[in-house]
């Protein structure tokens, strides 16, 4: 019987330290990596049932059910509970805060301890597989060797792709949900125009704003407005919002008037009270890098020992992205399944039919869930 999960809590692991700092791909190292991180069902005893679940860009920790005294409940709690597509009857399921984040989570603001004071902009930047690397540590905090799965979208999927090229033998099932193994240069750009406005903006203070009591608002207001339409679709707009006024006839003005303005207006100011504008800049840069399958000789040796790890995996993948999605349209997950499959993997994909843009992955259109049960099925 399909269910919600109850009340959740938040969890806190140190996973570096000191005497067992963080190398990152770059070259950098961090100290001290605090990370937050949430469970639902049971650990059995064989620890064989482990669904790790990553989140995407502006995600968190809390994938399901509800915090004591919270309204919100989980962004995948549609996906994960009792019965449901990741059954917590069957699975216990790991969501921890990715590095470089702001909710519980080792990030820009977090503090250095060479100095006593937060990062800001001296933190280092980072790789995807920085982020694979904490995920695995916490699964060595949690005494689990291998995953029944990884599941992830968006950036999360890009999280799944590259633990099976960093550690081929710890993923039975990839689960890639509207993700991509490269940014499109639109992708980049729109990316680029969002940064730029918080850098730009007059409270950004060099990084430093906290010291001033401020927060960029004005800039990452905007670049949440503006990220938001391309994670919805032409469509969903049109059938939401339409062409409605709050002003009739000629009574025109420069404010917010269509409906569809007044819902990005909302959507940017409720971002400025759950989101970091360091974390925003660190993430958004650190997935225009992403490339595991460069096509321009950048470098060879790294495309090389990928090819080698993902020709060892056994990994079965699971590849869907969304008709309606323009944000990572089908043709970037078409790319991704033909580099697996030239690799040697057989990969299940599939465009599935959703009015609702890249936020699909968030939501539950038709054969959406009832792919990843499949994908998740003891007899796969």
């Amino acid at each position: 019987m399909t269910g919600a999960l109850g009340y959740v809590e938040t969890q806190r692991a140190v996973l570096a330290t000191e005497d067992d700092p963080l190398l990152l791909r770059g070259g950098g190292r961090l100290d001290s990596v605090e990370v937050a991180y949430e469970t639902y069902g049971r650990l059995a005893p064989a620890r064989d049932n482990v669904v790790f679940v990553c989140h995407a860009l502006t995600g968190d920790a809390h994938a399901a059910g509800l915090h004591l005294g919270a309204k919100r409940r989980g962004w995948w709690d549609n996906l994960i509970g009792p019965g449901k597509a990741v059954d917590t009857d069957r699975f216990f399921v790991v969501s921890a805060n990715l590095l470089g984040g702001c909710s519980g989570t080792t990030g820009p603001l977090s503090t250095n301890p060479a100095t006593g004071t937060p990062y800001f902009l001296d933190f280092p930047m980072l790789h995807m597989a920085d982020l694979v690397a904490v995920h695995r540590r916490l699964l060595a905090h949690l005494g689990v060797e291998r995953l029944y799965a990884a599941v992830g979208g968006s950036l999360g999927g890009m999280q799944v792709l590259q633990w099976v090229i960093d550690a081929p033998d710890q993923i039975d099932r990839a689960v890639l949900v509207a993700a991509s193994s490269r940014l499109t240069p639109e992708n980049i750009a729109f990316s680029a125009v969002a940064r730029e406005a918080i850098l730009s903006d007059t409270q950004f203070h060099g990084g430093r704003y906290v010291e001033h009591g401020v927060v960029p608002r004005h800039g990452q207001k905007i670049a949440r407005m503006m990220a938001h339409i391309t994670y919805v679709s032409p469509q969903s707009l049109e059938a939401k919002f339409g062409h409605r006024r709050d002003s009739t006839g000629t009574d025109w003005r420069m404010g917010p008037d269509f409906a569809v303005e007044h819902y990005l207006q909302h959507q940017g100011e409720t971002f400025l009270d759950r989101f970091d504008a360091l974390s925003y800049l660190y993430l958004t840069r650190l997935l225009d890098y992403f490339d595991p399958f460069p096509e321009d000789g950048s470098d060879d040796a790294a495309k090389a020992a990928t090819e080698a790890a993902l020709r060892r995996a056994r990994t079965r993948f699971q590849v869907t992205s969304f008709d309606s999605d323009w944000r990572f349209d089908t043709g970037q997950s078409r790319r991704l399944a033909a580099e697996l499959e030239r690799l040697g993997h057989e990969v299940d994909l599939a465009e599935l039919s959703s009015p609702y843009g890249h936020d699909s992955f968030l939501l539950e259109p038709p054969g959406y869930h009832d792919r990843i049960r499949e994908a998740l099925r003891a007899d796969r």
